[in-house]
């Protein structure tokens, strides 16, 4: 398992919860996207048919089941 890159505010734990369940889009993405985008926790990926979102990335998805809600 990969080792957490930095420490996770409470915000960045709750937009990671966010997406497991489904990925947001970016225009209403929070500040904490950014730095979880730094660390390759969350991506945004862009459909042809819609606008671009944010999405947990597998890093994302370790860190979760890292913290046992996965």
């Amino acid at each position: 398992m990969q080792a957490i890159k930095q420490l996770l505010s409470h915000h960045e734990i709750a937009t990671l919860l966010l997406l497991l369940h489904a990925p947001i889009d970016v225009m209403v993405a929070t500040p904490d996207v950014a730095s979880l985008q730094e660390f390759d926790y969350v991506e945004i990926v862009s459909a042809e048919s819609s606008s671009p979102q944010v999405c947990l990335t597998e890093d994302g998805n370790a860190v979760l089941r890292g913290l046992g809600i996965k």
